[in-house]
């Protein structure tokens, strides 16, 4: 089926072309990098039937089609001057007596977080309410409870595919293993579209939230304390650190976090901490928050600022050396700077590294940290930057922060699990149909 008008009628949503009242709002991505991209048609898919007719339909026009759940990829992989396929209205969600969760893949984290606490359940997830929970489960997804619960995907139990020939499949560990296995770490977009997620859901813990401020400070000794207690820490706290630099100002630091350890022993490993980086914050705990109260303290923030940014970052299995941190925070500090540079450390250890490397497509489970440089689109300090961090670094890198940069990004991404990505890829999608750059 060729004909548009034929293929708007067959639809249970709406297309919108660039003639279209809606077409502005619907086309843009989170990012602003990417909102001068100007797609073709944008399909509003309502059932599972829409996501498998448009695939067709794409595949008959020669279109390349991309779906999109938040919007908020780092390297514009929810855009395409062809067909993006909105999976909004597929935002259903329910929890049964067991404790799993059917979760639509155009749900948005926000959503998923307050549906499951009226279950008295929740994920190990991210932070940001407009997230779409499709595209940070394929990806791996880390949050506050992972490194007590484990990265999103691990706690995925099956999910419905549209595959590139249209035909719909479900997954898990008995239905296409092999697909269900590639879905738990990717990154999204690989293998098909996916349009609904199955999740055993843990109980919704009470929690204590972490923040503390530092100006005017050792950063140096700070990290360098950081980065020895942070993801050795226990699974019940996880506390990241970001440095953020502004024209004619200090490098301002923070340590932000969520425990479920209580207040009490909250402290006490926080005094450990500040201990060992020989300078007292300003620090506030907000205690017995359920999670879902917690992660609604965030929801005033932006998921992707306002302003056009790049993002480069990079796992780490050690500790950086001290004339690399040395030089790391002399770039970031540089007084010559004209806007706004941030580096942030994001713990991992704990339940992340528990699982074997080759169990999911999600291969970086022995490292220590992820570190996240971020500027504005133009600012140059972000390559120096990450070449100076590499220096020590794994050479991983999370698939749902994608880097256009990358030398070896198969490496990166995948690790040793790439040669078995490449069966699946193959088995599913021969022809590459859904394909973008570092596509597998």
């Amino acid at each position: 089926m060729t004909d548009l008008t034929a293929f708007r009628t067959s639809l249970d949503g709406e297309v919108f072309s660039p003639d279209s009242a809606g077409y502005e709002a619907i086309r843009r991505p989170v990012n602003p990098r990417y909102a001068g991209v100007r797609p073709r048609l944008v399909v509003r898919c309502r059932s599972v039937s829409d996501v498998a007719r448009a695939v067709t339909y794409a595949a008959a026009t020669g279109d390349r089609i991309v779906p999109r759940g938040g919007g908020h990829c780092f390297a514009g992989r929810s855009s395409t001057d062809g067909i993006v396929l909105d999976t909004s209205g597929l935002d259903g969600i329910s929890v049964a007596e067991d404790g799993i969760a059917t979760i639509g893949a155009g749900a948005r984290q926000g959503r998923v977080y307050a549906a499951l606490h009226a279950s008295g359940r929740t994920l190990p997830a991210g932070c940001g309410p407009t997230v779409g929970i499709a595209g940070l489960t394929l990806g791996g997804g880390i949050g506050l409870l992972g490194r007590g619960h484990g990265l999103t995907c691990d706690r995925l139990v099956g999910a419905q595919v549209v595959l590139a020939d249209g035909s719909v499949v479900e997954c898990d560990h008995d239905r296409q293993p092999d697909l269900f296995w590639g879905l738990r770490g990717a990154g999204g977009g690989q293998f098909g579209v996916v349009t609904s997620l199955r999740f055993d859901t843990v109980p919704e813990p009470i929690t204590t939230r972490v923040e503390a401020h530092w100006s005017d400070v050792d950063a140096e000794r700070l990290v360098s304390a950081w980065q020895d207690w942070a993801p050795d820490a226990p699974d019940e706290l996880t506390a990241d650190l970001t440095l953020v630099a502004e024209p004619g100002a200090p490098v301002q630091v923070t340590l932000f976090g969520a425990s479920t350890a209580g207040e009490r022993p909250t402290w006490e490993l926080l005094r450990e901490f500040i201990d060992q980086a020989g300078a007292a914050p300003a620090i506030e705990l907000r205690a017995d928050l359920p999670y879902h109260h917690l992660k609604g303290t965030f929801a005033d923030s932006p998921d992707v600022p306002e302003r056009a940014l790049r993002f480069r970052s990079e796992f780490f299995s050690r500790s950086m050396a001290e004339g690399t941190l040395t030089s790391l925070l002399a770039q970031l500090a540089d007084p010559r700077t004209t806007g706004r540079r941030e580096i942030t450390f994001i713990a991992m250890g704990g339940a992340y590294n528990r699982v074997a490397e080759d169990a999911t497509a999600f291969a970086h489970r022995g490292e220590r940290f992820l570190l996240q440089h971020i500027a504005g689109a133009a600012d140059p300090w972000i390559d120096r930057s990450w070449a100076t961090a590499h220096a020590d670094g794994s050479g991983r890198v999370y698939p749902n922060f994608p880097d256009p940069e990358l030398d070896d990004w198969a490496a990166a991404y995948h690790a040793g699990n790439h040669p078995r990505l490449v069966a699946v890829k193959r088995a599913y999608d021969p022809h590459r149909f859904f394909d973008f750059p570092q596509a597998i």
